[in-house]
């Protein structure tokens, strides 16, 4: 029974599925080796259940509630009572072996470990850790407060109890799951962030500017947003190190990263979180910058 929830990682990542866990009933521990960066977290989440509130979605008590069910530490140890730690870190899997490694030497040993990687091999993660069968993918989309998908993923290791209570979970915090197998990038991604990589070959090729592309999407596919503006919005280190994950992990020259994509993330320009990259955010309104 999962009744404790532990967050690795407070970013946007980890900030919003503390909200989604925390609006959800559960009790968490929201943890980050940096006390400035769980300061900004703790603002993000309010900041999220108020525009919940002024919509009608939320009641005050509720709001005041849910963030009172959020804890903030620093500390690895606070982790050790949690039933389920969900590890938000940067994709990049060197970093996330890591703290599993670190992270098993706190928790209960039945505490089951999830990652929200949205790319890397689970089985690969759960190697790492001391308790491969009770180890999963547990990836939610972003925003985790909006999307209302979350992909499971089993690594080859993982065990039937420890998926149904994960799957379980993930219906309770009205989110609903889709069922995806340890292969790079697994549903969502694999399809998505080829046809992101496609625009930016479009744009690099100059078949269009990234106000036509964008504007060709979102009027002659019914996109909600642009490829390239969607790209701003994930952030363009990770659509990069997605496609590299396809790339090195499928061996298809169909994912080659585009060239145009490394440039801009050699240069920083990293989407909305640096103010630049397919558009230019540090105006009123955004700018295409090619």
């Amino acid at each position: 029974m999962i009744r404790k929830i532990g967050i690795v990682g407070s970013g946007q990542m980890g900030s919003g599925i503390a909200q989604v866990c925390a609006t959800g009933g559960y009790d968490l521990v929201l943890y980050d080796v940096s006390a400035e960066q769980l300061e900004k977290a703790k603002k993000v989440i309010s900041g999220g259940l108020g525009r919940l509130v002024a919509k009608g979605k939320l009641d005050e008590a509720a709001k005041t509630a849910a963030l009172a069910r959020i804890v903030t530490s620093t500390e690895l140890a606070s982790l050790a009572d949690v039933d389920l730690v969900i590890e938000a870190a940067t994709e990049n899997e060197a970093v996330k072996r890591k703290i599993f490694t670190s992270v098993c030497t706190v928790v209960k040993k039945d505490a089951i470990l999830a990652t929200n990687t949205s790319s890397i091999s689970v089985t690969r993660l759960a190697a790492a850790t001391d308790r491969p069968e009770k180890f999963m993918g547990m990836h939610f989309m972003n925003p985790a407060p909006v999307m209302q998908l979350v992909e499971l993923i089993r690594g080859i290791a993982t065990d039937e109890p420890t998926f149904k209570s994960v799957r379980e979970l993930t219906v309770k915090l009205g989110k609903t799951p889709a069922n995806a197998e340890d292969f790079p990038a697994f549903i969502v991604n694999r399809i998505l962030l080829p046809m992101i990589n496609e625009a930016i070959y479009t744009l690099y090729e100059g078949v269009g500017s990234v106000e036509s592309i964008d504007t060709a999407m979102r009027l002659g596919a019914n996109h909600p947003m642009g490829p390239l503006q969607l790209a701003d919005f994930i952030g363009l280190d990770i659509c990069l190190s997605v496609m590299q994950v396809l790339y090195e992990g499928l061996a298809d020259s169909k994912y080659r990263p585009c060239p145009l994509l490394v440039k801009y993330v050699e240069a920083g320009w990293l989407g909305r979180k640096s103010e630049r990259g397919f558009y230019d955010y540090r105006g009123e309104t955004p700018i295409p910058t090619r």
